[in-house]
This record gives C-alpha cells, structure tokens and sequence, in this order.
C-alpha cells in the first residue's frame, strides 16, 4: 500500500520541471490511499504539468489570511443564527429515525504547509460532519458503486441507479432505500452540510472550495484528477455553484481547476453570493 504520493506540476516557458518552485505547487498525501502500485514509495514523483490547462499560479499568503478571516467570521455568525434551526433538524432527525443527528465521516483535504523552498500541499485524512440523513450503520457499497460508474462515466450504470434520467439531470440515484424521510428533506433543501460550519471554524475546511472527497473515492481516480485537491475543500465551490450533481466528473474537475487557477477573495465572495439562488432553486440537490 502506498504511504505517499508527491505531484509537483511547475511551469517554466511552457515546459514540465521536477522542481517546485514560486509558480508550481506540490501535493504531498501523508496517508495510505493505494493510488499507486504496490511497492511505491514516498518518493514517487509524478510530473502532472501536463494536467492543467493553464498556468497555475500559487496565491500569496496575504490571500489565504484574508480568506481565513472572512471564514472565521462568516461561519461564527451564521452558527449563532442558524441555532434554532440547528436544533429543530436534530430533533427531526432524532425523532425520524434512531442513532445520533450528527454523522461523522472521515473525508480528504488539502492542508497549505509553508516550507523554506515555499508551499507545499498535504493532503491528509479529517473528520467532516454532517446532519444524518440516512440509516444507522448503512450499508456503504451503494454508493461505492455509484462512485465507481461516476467517476468512470458509465452512464448505463449511472441510467440504472436513476431511470429515466435525461440530459442535465442529477446524477444521483433516487432508489437508495438507506435514505431517511427527514433525510431526504435535508438534501433537497441542502441543509445536512449546515453542520461543516463547525469544520470551516476548526481550519479544516474553508466556505469555498472544492468539496472533499472520500478516501475510496481518491482511490478511483485517474492521475489527472489529483489536481483538484490543490485546494483547501469548501462547503461550497466553483463546481457546485455551476452545476452541483448535474455536472459529470470531468466537468466537476475542469471547474475545480478553474477555481484553483483563479482563486482570490473576490471570487470566493462573488461564489458566495452565486450559492444562495443555487441553494434556494434546490437544483442539482440531492
């Protein structure tokens, strides 16, 4: 099983280096995926300039201050406004169904490390919460499989986990019987992400960015799609503002990039601003 993996994409004149430097980043992954063939080792480098459809610049520092000034303050208010509904979903949920009304889930990450030869992304395992929305000790392969024909683009897989899906649809499937009533509500109205907030506070996530994904699910991944994890995650992202479960993978990590590409305070607001119509529409919940 693989201990770690080192993607160092540099540009220079158009051309791949080895070399990290002030214009490149690094993504190191500090745990266990098994993205690679047995036997790798921590110094596997893997060049992926060739993934990016332009130059990535690394923001300055002075970004990611204001960018965790503005979570700090934005997550502490909505947390005290949001009590009263907070509690009236937890006692839907626990009234719904039995087990606790918070689901912990270990998820992937992206962590900005400053070393003396510049940034360095680590990509390590946190725990992300959640309102729970489904069963109690519910049966994970479903959604393995639904993460395998996804990330494949297997849309007759994709069409039998949701018949009648047309052009545009959510991907998501609509028999997954592990989901509660209570649960099924949270979704459409995207309410079971409320509880992040608290990950937002703790440094572990921030409000915008690409949305961090499952250890089984970085396992399914081709080279190429690593990219997206340059990026601490968000409770919100460029992807889910222009598509959310509508958008095919490829699609979702095209859109990522473009946010990494482009990241500022300014984009994250205006992302901000663009997630509530998109929450309010319900479009693309689920």
């Amino acid at each position: 099983m693989i201990r770690g993996l080192v993607i160092a994409p540099s540009f220079t004149n158009g051309r791949s280096s080895h070399r990290a430097t002030e214009e490149s980043s690094t993504i190191r992954i500090s745990s266990p995926l098994g993205v690679a063939n047995e036997g790798s080792s921590v110094a596997d480098v893997v060049t992926r300039a060739d993934l990016l459809a332009c130059r990535v610049p690394v923001a300055g520092g002075r970004y990611y201050i204001a960018k965790r000034i503005v979570d700090v303050m934005l997550a502490s208010m909505l947390i005290v406004l949001l009590i009263p509904l907070l509690l009236i979903i937890a006692i839907a949920i626990a009234l719904d169904s039995p087990g606790p009304f918070v689901f912990a889930q270990q998820r992937l990450r992206g962590r900005r490390i400053q070393t003396d030869r510049g940034s360095v992304w680590s990509i390590e395992p946190f725990t992300l919460y959640k309102f729970r929305t489904m069963e109690s000790n519910a049966d994970p392969s479903f959604h393995r499989n639904y993460i395998a024909a996804y990330l494949a683009g297997d849309e007759a897989r994709l069409r039998s986990l949701r018949p009648g899906r047309e052009v545009g649809d959510n991907y998501r499937p609509i028999s997954d019987r592990r989901v509660t009533r209570v649960g099924a509500i949270l979704r459409k109205l995207s309410l079971d992400e409320l509880p992040q907030l608290w990950n937002v506070l703790r440094g572990e996530m921030s409000l915008v960015g690409p949305r961090p994904p499952l250890p089984y699910e970085v396992e399914m991944y081709q080279e190429r799609h690593l990219s997206r994890l340059l990026g601490t995650p968000g409770l919100t992202g460029w992807a889910q503002v222009k598509g959310r479960c509508t958008l095919d993978f490829e699609d979702t990590v095209r859109l990522d990039l473009e946010y990494i590409a482009c990241r500022s305070v300014w984009f994250d607001l205006k992302i901000l601003l663009m997630t509530v119509p998109v929450v309010l529409s319900r479009k693309g919940a689920g």
